[in-house]
């Protein structure tokens, strides 16, 4: 999934899968409260989006569900100055054609299936967005710690 391919707007803060998925994203709280529920079949992906906190511009990680592992794929910064940067061997960098750069081909595995993400405020609005929408974690969860988690279909 591309960044920018996203559908827009805020979807609702807790999606729930009506048919069994490969696997399900969960953001949850440390409390273990749900904020996010998406489900997500093999092949399938999602990006962490959020504005760069001074230039104001969308930077974007992407991830997908490859074999019930979430891997992450490629990395989107409009500029220089924010994001993974790019690191010879991991991924291969290219330029995104607006004076930004893409680096794709990364196929790294999240140890665990999981990360943590503090949210920023909704000047950064981080999100997780995919083909069937967004959801704002900081709409919901500013400045606190959001486990992210790629879990097995149950």
């Amino acid at each position: 999934m591309r960044p920018g391919g996203v559908a827009g707007g805020l979807a609702a803060l807790l999606l729930i899968a009506t048919a069994a998925p490969a696997a399900t994203l969960v953001a949850r709280l440390g409390d273990g409260r749900v904020l996010a529920s998406v489900p997500m079949p093999e092949g399938e992906g999602w990006c962490i989006l959020w504005r760069h906190s001074v230039q104001g511009f969308e930077v974007a990680d992407c991830y997908e569900n490859r074999g019930g592992r979430m891997v992450l794929t490629q990395s989107h910064q409009p500029d220089f100055a924010a994001g993974l940067g790019h690191l010879p061997g991991r991924g291969r960098q290219v330029s995104d054609g607006q004076g930004g750069y893409r680096i794709e081909d990364m196929d790294e595995p999240v140890p665990g299936n999981a990360y943590a993400l503090r949210p920023g405020g909704m000047g950064v609005d981080h999100r997780i967005g995919w083909a069937g929408g967004t959801v704002s974690l900081s709409a919901v969860a500013a400045r606190q710690r959001v486990w992210l988690t790629l879990e097995p279909a149950r």
